[in-house]
């Protein structure tokens, strides 16, 4: 049975692996021949599942203007600024206020999150202010199922074939939106993909049982199966994704007129069997725009030294450059401009429905244009490469530093950070010897065991502090990096506030849980011995291997291979 084209019509063919029959590297061809990903000398085969489609979650929905006319809001339309395309790296917008409802159709719409729903990361915590962050995961698709992305993408034997995310950003917008952090991760990273399930076809993607290259994750059901599969490696809630394929990249590279990206020595991605995206600069800084600044952002063979790791960096450098020109071009002030550029991003999009409307994309944004291009930080996840040298897996410690630094709010370029206000409750505490407490062990860690007896050494340091109504519980060895406070309630936050106070713990290790019936405090790893609690000190700068590129860096210069050099 031929292939309905519409989502959700027809069935998609069993997923396949990597190593199984029909699994295939040439989704990663460029010009029509297979590129292998950083130093890869296997191969694979193509995949055949079905495309994913407009369908249902096509656009729509904008309210209508009436013919009485709201001046106010037609010159609001006007002076709506292109800044809104800050949001892609690949380029691409969201759209003003010009012919709304036609502009909302445009618009194409998934789902959020696919994955279960339980497994989804807490949403984050407003800061003093009520400010909450926002964090929007960027994806850039390599999908060949229209003519256009063929023609753009190569690789005829996958027209048809499911996307893949080979493009995977979070963009974390802090609290206050003084500052935005953007980590990119490598399409060869190799995760644990957690199940999803289609929303148009109810077809249920199992969890991967070994690791599986992240940039899979799209063709599991949509992007909202790649939002669950980043939520569940860094344990921070994505707010909205922005999607686009090759054909949304050239057509709004076009609409904005160029962006300039530089490099040190003229290129030419092109080796003798073929490989390369087809790149050919001169030394220097070139406007690109179209099929070429799809090229760019494509483009391994020739920047530095040939990896993923390196495009993610060309990516960023025409991102920024992009934030840039678009602040800068006064000609997107004329409304005729503004409007070729409005209807062109709003096709080049698919979003989740929390943004599907030219007014939510309008909103953010605004949001988005309150921070400073020197506050804007770039980065690449902390990697090291799999066995065989050819994939990568997340550097531990060191990618899990950056994302609490995102899941916190705290900027990647350590500026403008204020030092966190004790907390305080408005209800007020009992006194000690009324407070009822119970003491967990909580030291136990990945390489050693707990320390036997600690929870009752605690409890007894505790009653000594004048807290007699503490006792330990000896059943319980749990495994916390650090010592916690925990509360069921709000009536008792002001009791552990109080029970922090007395040991020394800071008041961002009290929180409030659903796990506990009463104030517990949890010993953990960094109090094994000892009657007095020391607080680690805080360590919040940047691992040594996640290198920064700034919004702001004009002389930003990708490095050329000399052998890609003419």
């Amino acid at each position: 049975m031929a292939q309905s084209s519409v989502r959700g019509e027809g069935t998609r063919p069993r997923v396949r692996r990597a190593g199984e029959p029909g699994w295939d590297d040439s989704l990663y061809e460029e010009n029509g021949e297979r590129v292998q990903p950083a130093g890869d000398k296997g191969s694979r085969t193509a995949d055949d599942r079905a495309p994913r489609t407009q369908g249902r979650h096509g656009g729509g929905g904008g309210r209508r203007h009436g013919g009485g006319g709201r001046p106010r809001r037609r010159r609001r339309i006007l002076r709506w600024s292109a800044t809104v395309l800050a949001l892609l790296i690949l380029g691409t917008a969201g759209a003003g206020y010009l012919y709304y409802r036609h502009l909302n159709g445009n618009i194409k719409k998934d789902d959020l999150n696919i994955g279960d729903e339980k497994d989804r990361a807490a949403k984050s915590k407003p800061n003093a202010a009520g400010q909450t962050p926002l964090n929007i995961l960027l994806i850039g698709s390599d999908g060949r199922n229209s003519k256009e992305d063929q023609k753009l993408g190569g690789a005829k034997d996958t027209f048809n074939s499911a996307p893949r995310a080979d493009v995977q950003m979070l963009l974390h917008l802090s609290a206050d939106r003084t500052n935005m952090s953007v980590v990119s991760m490598p399409r060869d990273t190799l995760l644990q993909i957690p199940e999803c399930t289609d929303p148009d076809t109810d077809k249920t993607y199992p969890a991967s049982t070994s690791l599986t290259m992240t940039n899979d994750s799209l063709g599991r059901g949509g992007p909202g199966c790649t939002v669950a599969t980043w939520e569940k490696l860094t344990d921070i809630h994505i707010d909205h994704f922005i999607m686009v394929d090759f054909s949304g990249v050239v057509s709004m590279a076009d609409a904005i007129g160029g962006v300039p990206v530089c490099v040190d020595a003229s290129i030419y991605s092109h080796t003798s069997n073929g490989h390369g995206s087809g790149l050919k600069l001169k030394k220097g800084t070139t406007s690109v725009k179209g099929k070429q600044a799809l090229q760019w952002l494509r483009t391994r063979y020739g920047f530095e030294d040939g990896t993923d790791i390196a495009r993610t960096k060309a990516q960023h450098q025409y991102m920024n450059s992009m934030v840039r020109q678009l602040r800068e071009n006064a000609t997107l002030n004329n409304p005729g401009k503004l409007k070729d550029l409005a209807e062109t991003a709003t096709k080049a999009l698919t979003v989740d429905n929390g943004l599907g409307t030219v007014t939510k994309l309008y909103d953010l944004s605004k949001e988005l244009k309150k921070v400073p291009t020197g506050r804007i930080n770039m980065t690449t996840m902390p990697w090291v490469y799999a066995p065989g040298n050819v994939r990568v897996l997340p550097k531990a410690n060191d990618a899990d530093k950056v994302w609490r630094l995102l899941r916190e709010d705290i900027p990647l370029d350590g500026a403008g950070k204020k030092k966190a206000k004790e907390r305080t409750s408005k209800d007020p505490a009992a006194a000690d010897d009324q407070i009822a407490v119970q003491v967990q062990n909580g030291t136990r860690t990945a390489t050693l065991a707990p320390v036997g007896g600690r929870a009752s050494t605690v409890a007894g340091l505790l009653v000594g502090k004048g807290f007699t109504q503490t006792t330990a519980d000896r059943t319980t060895a749990t495994a916390e990096e650090t010592t916690l406070i925990r509360f069921p309630s709000a009536d008792l936050e002001g009791d552990a506030l109080r029970l922090a106070k007395a040991l020394g713990v800071p008041s961002k290790a009290v929180e409030k849980s659903a796990d506990v019936s009463g104030v517990t405090l949890v010993v953990g790893a960094d109090w094994r011995d000892g009657s007095t609690y020391k607080a680690p000190k805080d360590d919040d700068s940047m691992p040594s291997s996640a290198k920064l590129d700034k919004g702001s860096d004009t002389e930003a210069c990708m490095h050329v291979d000399p052998a890609y050099s003419w």
